[in-house]
């Protein structure tokens, strides 16, 4: 039975809701460790939290003896674990490279260029033939649009930090396009769970190499490491997965991408900031992208999804 598109559109804004109010944690956390500690710290936590999930998932399904029959373990099993993998080196490179690019750019510009995967997404997916509906590219437009108004205020120009960054929208895209692929395939949660732990091992063994980690500099960093470990990973991340499953690709981007409207209004409603004509109007911008892009297709549009079942 297919699920509702707006079930999965509210999976995918609570994901955008938690990332972006994580901005606060994420950069309160940097106060006290490096990039790939804080990496660690967070994947590694994320994981851990899923286990007893999986666990209680896995009681649940025991008593249905019809799903249990039509399914092949070991190949489920393999398909997990590649999925994870994948979706594991991916987030590795992508939120690191996002974390070091910050060091040298605005955090206006990162907003602005992380979310560049709305566009990426889109052209990385024409060459896994996947059809692009028309009112999706329109969506784009405009939130490409709403984010510059609402991220950047002074002269644009691309430096070390915002090709760095520029990376880390490429490989955030890829991220979207592997769960796009693997979702459908397999136990989304269980899946989640292994590419923290792919992440949190890729970054640990970045952290010996590049970094001096300590003990007393994480727990000064606790409550944001926390955070981002339990919500930012161990549920927002995983939202994303079950959110994304028979979920055009491209509109899922676009929901993720209110990411950089939430974190402007957190800032506005836990830190005081004020927020302008123009990043009001960037705001509006976007969730009038997000509002086009969920309205119904044409019946011709609607095989876009058909197709990426049978790819």
């Amino acid at each position: 039975m297919k699920k509702l598109p707006w079930r999965n559109s509210l999976l995918l804004f609570l994901t955008a809701l938690i990332w972006g109010v994580a901005f606060v944690a994420q950069s309160v956390g940097m106060d006290y460790v490096g990039a790939f500690t804080f990496s660690f710290s967070r994947c590694i936590i994320g994981g851990i939290v899923l286990i007893p999930c999986i666990w209680f998932l896995n009681r649940k399904k025991e008593g249905n003896r019809e799903d249990s029959q039509e399914r092949d373990p070991r190949k489920e099993r393999r398909v997990c674990v590649t999925g994870g993998i994948c979706c594991g080196m991916a987030l590795f490179l992508a939120s690191n490279l996002q974390q070091f690019g910050i060091k040298y750019t605005t955090v206006g510009k990162a907003g602005f260029i992380t979310a560049l995967y709305i566009i990426l997404v889109p052209v990385l997916g024409l060459f896994m033939r996947k059809r692009v509906q028309g009112k999706v590219w329109v969506s784009v437009v405009l939130a490409v649009a709403g984010l510059y108004l609402l991220c950047i205020t002074d002269g644009f120009s691309l430096g070390v930090g915002d090709l760095l960054v520029l990376l880390c929208a490429l490989m955030f895209s890829v991220h979207i396009l592997v769960i796009d692929y693997f979702s459908p395939r397999t136990d989304g949660v269980k899946m989640s769970c292994i590419q923290f732990f792919v992440c949190g091992i890729l970054s640990g063994i970045a952290m010996l190499i590049f970094e001096k980690p300590s003990l007393d500099a994480i727990l000064h960093a606790w409550m944001p490491i926390l955070y981002a470990g339990v919500l930012s990973c161990g549920v927002a991340y995983t939202l994303q997965i079950v959110g994304q499953k028979d979920m055009d690709p491209t509109v899922a981007a676009l929901i993720l991408s209110l990411e950089s409207v939430v974190s402007v209004l957190a800032g506005w409603v836990l830190l005081g900031e004020s927020m302008s004509l123009r990043e009001l109007s960037g705001c509006g911008l976007m969730f009038a992208a997000i509002i086009l892009a969920q309205l119904p297709g044409s019946k011709e549009a609607g095989s876009v999804s058909n197709e990426r079942k049978t790819a």
